[in-house]
């Protein structure tokens, strides 16, 4: 059989524990770069966000009237308590006079012919927006390598913050076939990576994965289909042969013909051709590197969910498992293992997932449900 012709085979498949340490070693963070708060919705911060002290004096939290706590002591409908002075009337936003320290409102305070009349007793502080309590100079209001949610971003906002510090990693998301399945695969890959706040480039003009790696448009190249052993599989020869191929084969079901390998700094992912397999690679190796790639806190329990597993789930020891599944009653159902056809994945709710060291989980056992992308 000619060189060229050779069948890629998978020697051993590589401890997933493995994998993931290689992983975090070789792939470094990408170059932060400072954008407008408005676009800056799931990505993830290089530097912690500071705000100056807000408010920078006491303001007034509610409408009401403005006045000093101690001036209602004992105050009560039936035995309202005189003021020495008519209180001033104040706005939510407004600064609080000297000489006061509380809000009462609107109805607390009786002026009648010139006299003022508190109805009820205010403690200190009651209605009053202290300084420093909106942001502390000294206290970061999110912290590098924490994910951005659109309710960060209003607040920074509303704290007069305009630009921030990010790292965006630039993934290029590449099919390396034409195939429906392959397709599909990709789409899923490039919008997850776009929640979780990376850059997807999406490449369906069927350009081959040598030219793909040559180019120098991307931080790390996710590639989708011909890991495993057919007459027209070579992704993996093709890694070997234009960069450095570090894994082909990971203990991880499904996906057990993935790759990791490297184009000089750039790492790349061999996801295999099936939607179950590439979609269990990406969730428990993509994401990893994405994190890397963007300096992210880990995030690996992410919108998980506990739950009684409603019965066995058995696995072999030594590989870590992605299986799906439906909430029913109160209890994460499993609905299929080792291949995960099109039908189970539609119907579930989320994925467990089953470690190495375990031979599976008894019915009844609490579980961590994660959401699919």
């Amino acid at each position: 059989m000619a060189a060229s012709e050779a069948i890629q085979t998978i020697s051993r498949l590589t401890p997933l524990a493995d994998v993931l340490v290689m992983l975090d070693a070789g792939v470094k963070a990408v170059t932060q770069r400072t954008i407008d708060v408005s676009a800056a919705a799931g990505r993830t911060l290089a530097t912690d966000v500071l705000a100056p002290v807000r408010p920078a004096s006491a303001l007034a939290l509610q409408d009401g009237w403005a006045l000093s706590a101690n001036e209602t002591l004992g105050a009560g409908g039936y035995a309202p308590s005189p003021l020495l002075r008519t209180p001033l009337r104040v706005e939510a936003g407004q600064a609080m006079p000297a000489g006061t320290d509380s809000v009462a409102p609107i109805g607390a305070v009786k002026v009648i012919d010139g006299r003022a009349e508190a109805l009820l007793a205010v403690n200190p502080g009651d209605g009053v927006l202290a300084p420093g309590v909106d942001s502390d100079s000294a206290i970061p209001l999110r912290q590098a390598g924490e994910r951005l949610g659109n309710t960060d971003l209003a607040a920074f906002s509303a704290a007069g913050i305009a630009c921030i510090t990010v790292r965006e990693p630039r993934i290029l998301v590449l099919p390396v076939r034409g195939s429906g399945i392959i397709s599909a695969a990709a789409r899923l890959v490039a919008a997850d990576i776009e929640r979780r706040g990376g850059s997807a480039q999406l490449d369906e003009s069927g350009r081959g994965l040598d030219v793909a790696m040559a180019a120098e448009s991307a931080d790390s190249i996710v590639a989708i289909g011909g890991t495993g052993s057919g007459r027209n599989d070579n992704s993996v020869q093709t890694l070997a042969r234009e960069g450095r191929l570090a894994i082909h084969g990971m203990a991880l079901v499904p996906g057990e013909t993935a790759a990791l390998g490297f184009v000089g700094a750039r790492p790349v992912l061999l996801l295999p051709g099936r939607l179950d397999a590439a979609l269990s690679v990406w969730l428990v190796v993509g994401r990893r590197l994405l994190d890397r790639l963007a300096a992210a806190r880990s995030s690996e329990n992410e919108l998980a969910e506990t739950l009684p597993l409603a019965r066995k789930v058995s696995s072999t020891v030594g590989l870590v498992e992605v299986v799906p599944v439906r909430r029913n009653a109160g209890k994460a159902e499993p609905l299929a293992t080792k291949y995960l056809p099109l039908s189970s994945l539609a119907r579930s709710d989320g994925w467990i997932l089953v470690p190495a060291e375990s031979e599976g989980f008894a019915g009844g056992a609490s579980v961590q449900v994660r959401q699919w992308p």
